[in-house]
Parts: C-alpha cells; sequence; structure tokens
C-alpha cells in the first residue's frame, strides 16, 4: 500500500515537472514591475510589430570593448529587442563588434561618437558606432542608439537615448514597411525656393508621405475647384514665400484649415540674405509683404517686422588672411543666425539638436480661444532690432554687448490647436466658392517666423544636409523638428508620443566608486566566503548535534 502511493506520488511530480517543462517552452508571460514601466511597449510599437509579414533582421552594432556605462546602452538596446521578438517571431537580431567593418559603416553614414571615458581615476576617449540597421523586404533604415543632441552630462545623454530607443527602433520599422497614406501640398507659385533648396526637408518627408506641388493659379477662373483639389491634402506647407498672396489664394487657404486642412507656416517676413552680404560685406535687411499679416492674426498670431540676434548662435566660415597662395578659414560667431535650444516638455521638441534660424523675426501670441503651444524661441540674451536695418559682415569682428542683449526670451515658432475661425468671418468673401465656413472644427497649424528652417546651402551644384553644416561640422535638429512637426500635424503621434516616455535611470558616482573601490572589491570577494564558512560550520553543527 505504502509502495503504491510512493510510486502515485513520483507520477505525480513527473507529470507536473513534464507540465511546468511544456509550459515554459512554449508559453511565456513577462511582467514589468519598474515604477516607470521602461519595458512595456506602447500600444502604436506593438501594432507596428505585430503586422510585420516578412523577416525583418536587426544589426546592433554595440558589441566589443566600450565604456562601462555604455554597457547599459547595449543591455536596455537587447531587452527592447528581446520585447519586439517575443511579440513577432519574424523579428530577429544580433549584436556585432563594427571595429572590422567601421570603413564600410562610415560609407553608409553611419557616423562613429567619441566618448569620454573616466576610469580609474585617469580621462580617456574611446570611439564606438552606436547604430543599428534594420532590413526588411529589401529595403534598410539606420536607427541611431545615441542622441546627439547636446546635453550637460554623458550620462544625460545616455539616458535620454535610453528613453528615445523605443522610438528610433518604432520610426524605423514605421518607415520601411508602411504603406504611404497621407498627402501633402507644397504650395508654390508664390516665389518659394526652387526645390534643390528645399531638397533635404522634402526627401526625408517622403519616406513617410505623398508629396505633390500645388499652385493657386487657377483660384481665379475656378475657385470652388481649386479649393476641391486643395482639399484632398492632408496637409499645406507654406514654406518661404517672397511674393504676397492675392485675397482670392488667401480665402481658399482659409477655407481649406475651415474644413479641416493642417497647415504648416514658415515665413520671412524680413527680406535678408547671406548672398549679397558675402558678395559686398553689408546688406540692408527690409520688410517684405506677404499680405498674411490679417489672415494669422484672427488665428492668434503675429509675426512682427524685425529680426533677432541672440549671443547663443551658430557660426559661419570666412576668410581670415592668407599663407602664402593659400587662403586661411576661419569659423566666426554670427549672432544673427540663433541656435535654439528647444523645449523638452513637448513631444515635437523632445530629445532633438539645436535648431539653426536665420535672421528670424518675433512672432507674438493673441488672445482668443485658441490653445497655443511655444516650440521655438531665443534665448534669454537676445535683441530685437526693427527694420529696416543695415548688416554688415564686419559685425563678426566686433565683441558683443551682453548687457544689450537682454531682450529675454524672444518667440519662432508656435504651435496652434482649437477651432479656428475663419478670417473673412466678419468680411465679404472675395470668391464665391458656394459654402462659406465661418468656423472649423477641431483643426491644428504651426507658425514658424523663419523660411530659411527649412532651406538648405547649395554647394556646386549639389543640395546639403540640412542637419549638418558641411564647414563646421555642426549638428542641427532642423529635419527632426520639422518631421515632428509634421508628424504631429498629421495625427501620426501614435510613434511621436514615444519621445515623451521618461526613465529614472540611475548612475554611478565615478569619483565615490574610484575611493572606495578596494572597500568594495573587498566585500565582493570576502563576504561570499564567509557566508559559505558560516553555512558549512552550521550544517556541520547541526549534523553532530542530531547524530550524535
Amino acid at each position: 500500500m505504502i509502495r503504491n502511493k510512493s510510486y502515485s506520488t513520483v507520477l505525480i511530480v513527473l507529470i507536473v515537472l513534464i507540465a511546468l517543462n511544456f509550459a515554459g517552452t512554449h508559453l511565456s508571460k513577462r511582467f514589468d514591475l519598474t515604477q516607470d514601466k521602461r519595458y512595456t511597449l506602447s500600444n502604436e510599437t506593438i501594432r507596428l510589430v505585430e503586422q510585420i509579414e516578412k523577416p525583418l533582421f536587426i544589426k546592433v552594432y554595440l558589441q566589443g570593448d566600450f565604456p562601462a556605462e555604455f554597457k547599459r546602452l547595449q543591455l536596455e538596446t537587447d531587452q527592447l529587442l528581446e520585447e519586439l521578438s517575443e511579440i513577432n517571431d519574424l523579428i530577429q537580431f544580433r549584436f556585432i563588434d563594427p571595429i572590422s567593418s567601421s570603413k564600410d559603416l562610415i560609407k553608409k553614414g553611419l557616423q562613429p561618437s567619441r566618448l569620454t571615458v573616466q576610469e580609474d581615476g585617469k580621462v580617456s576617449e574611446a570611439l564606438i558606432f552606436p547604430w543599428a540597421v534594420i532590413d526588411f523586404d529589401e529595403k534598410e533604415a539606420n536607427v541611431p542608439l545615441l542622441v546627439n543632441a547636446i546635453s550637460p552630462s554623458q550620462e544625460q545623454q545616455l539616458q535620454s537615448s535610453i528613453e528615445n530607443l523605443e522610438y528610433e527602433f518604432a520610426n524605423a520599422i514605421h518607415k520601411i514597411s508602411e504603406e504611404k497614406s497621407k498627402s501633402i501640398a507644397i504650395l508654390k507659385g508664390n516665389g518659394q525656393p526652387d526645390d534643390i533648396y528645399l531638397y533635404s526637408f522634402l526627401k526625408s518627408l517622403s519616406e513617410y508621405y505623398q508629396l505633390a506641388e500645388f499652385t493657386l493659379d487657377s483660384v481665379e477662373n475656378n475657385p470652388f475647384k481649386t479649393l476641391k483639389e486643395l482639399s484632398s491634402y492632408d496637409l499645406s506647407i507654406i514654406a518661404k514665400p517672397s511674393q504676397s498672396f492675392d485675397e482670392k489664394e488667401k480665402f481658399v487657404l482659409d477655407q481649406y484649415i475651415m474644413q479641416g486642412g493642417k497647415t504648416l507656416w514658415l515665413l520671412d517676413n524680413v527680406h535678408a540674405e547671406m548672398d549679397s552680404l558675402m558678395l559686398t560685406g553689408k546688406s540692408l535687411a527690409f520688410n517684405r509683404d506677404l499680405n498674411l499679416t490679417d489672415m494669422l492674426f484672427s488665428y492668434g498670431v503675429r509675426i512682427n517686422y524685425n529680426i533677432t540676434k541672440d549671443l547663443y548662435s551658430s557660426s559661419i566660415r570666412l576668410a581670415a588672411g592668407s599663407t602664402g597662395n593659400q587662403v586661411q578659414y576661419e569659423n566666426f560667431r554670427w549672432p544673427y543666425f540663433p541656435l535654439i535650444f528647444a523645449d523638452n516638455s513637448h513631444s515635437i521638441t523632445k530629445n532633438i539638436d539645436p535648431v539653426l534660424m536665420k535672421f528670424p523675426s518675433s512672432l507674438d501670441t493673441l488672445q482668443n480661444q485658441i490653445k497655443k503651444k511655444i516650440l521655438l524661441e531665443s534665448s534669454p540674451l537676445a535683441k530685437i532690432i526693427g527694420t529696416p536695418t543695415n548688416i554688415n559682415l564686419n559685425e563678426v569682428a566686433i565683441e558683443q554687448n551682453k548687457e544689450e542683449f537682454q531682450d529675454s526670451n524672444t518667440n519662432f515658432g508656435v504651435l496652434l490647436e482649437g477651432a479656428f475661425t475663419s478670417a473673412y468671418a466678419n468680411r465679404i468673401a472675395p470668391v464665391e466658392i458656394g459654402n462659406f465656413t465661418r468656423t472649423g472644427s477641431q483643426n491644428k497649424m504651426i507658425v514658424i517666423s523663419d523660411g530659411d528652417i527649412a532651406v538648405n546651402d547649395v554647394f556646386r551644384g549639389e543640395p546639403l544636409p540640412l542637419d549638418k553644416d558641411k564647414w563646421t561640422n555642426q549638428n542641427y535638429g532642423n529635419i527632426d523638428f520639422l518631421l515632428n512637426s509634421v508628424h504631429y500635424l498629421l495625427d501620426d503621434s501614435g510613434l511621436l508620443n514615444l519621445r515623451s516616455k521618461s526613465l529614472q535611470i540611475q548612475f554611478l558616482d565615478k569619483e565615490k566608486v574610484f575611493e572606495q573601490r578596494g572597500y568594495w572589491q573587498l566585500i565582493n570577494l570576502a563576504l561570499p566566503l564567509i557566508i559559505l564558512f558560516g553555512f558549512g560550520f552550521l550544517f556541520n553543527f547541526m549534523r553532530k548535534r542530531r547524530y550524535h
């Protein structure tokens, strides 16, 4: 009887073990017990990953010998990709040491990062390739793992990078796997720059959306048809027009907004260009009448006729002499090119490099029912200059008086959200369209008081990247800012909201670690041995007591 009972117990234990082994192999459930939910993926990321129907392979170049603190970035990347592959087993990844293929990576645009390393009280530099590459359906996307935005410390840069990991991978997967479902009209016909000067911005935009040029020329003969055709686009971009809009064109744009069309305004109210400055050393900055002031005023914003200087500015490259037959060039601070360190509190501006602006005008917001969020503003050390005014290139050699730059933060960009009232609500419409809308439904628009924010330089007939200065190697956040703005306006905020994810990452005090290294090494070596010895002594003591 006892033997049968023993057999039954063994059989039950065996069945339980087999069941547990089967469940552990085929079933899994992860629980995120962290306070900041760092391992909980967003619904948008899960949706993107679940719809992958072909193999997607990720190569991560974070393998090898690099600073200890950046092992955290490696670990967090590995854990994120584990989560993605857990959702969809078509997603595979591996970590690769980039040293053997560094030249090929640089050719593909994967630039290395130089890091400051503090070990044993010594400071040195290390080179890493913080990139991943996604291959999917004969398409490839590069994923930056290290945020380039200027941070107060390397630890803060690392934290921002870890916070941004899910966004960067989800954004890349979205870019190469999603169909382009939304369309954007690039308005032409009012003196906008040629496409080569918008190439960098439009190329980046075309990876997500369908783009098409659109002019308002036909509004004269058939305004109803013009409005209907414009309304087929989800967003209109008005990028640096130099010629005024007539009332009929404005009316069609106004009714497009009233009917739900989104708009991104990139406007120069002042004509100030570097070309004439470089040729003659001086230039006149004068007002440009685009005839849009009353229209924007009705929506709650006003772009002023002035330009802004800022002590926090970018540089321009100028000849500074010659050695023999060789001209020597130097970089000079140019206060008319403010560098905008965008506010991190909004998903549009979080974790981006400084945005470069050129001769921007100040922007005021007006009291009405529209919700407003300032996206871009100057540093506190700014100075507003009325126009017309003369600009002289010799200013680079003049030491700026800090006391003169006390105009506080000047606004350059604003997000407007709400139900807009038509600029023609209390006026006679310039043309008949058949169905005038006085007040629109909930809508959004972004107004930037600098058209050059989207304009790239051209060198020897080739467009240069908008996000990097060829001469100074300074990185700019213009592309990221503009793309984020468009994503937000088109309600692609599922991905964009991932930028708002915040994690609490604890870093070691390096000086304290160095000072107490010997103490903790002793603890780590001695404490396990003491515990083991104590356990052995207690075991032998209890054994002797039991059997003697």
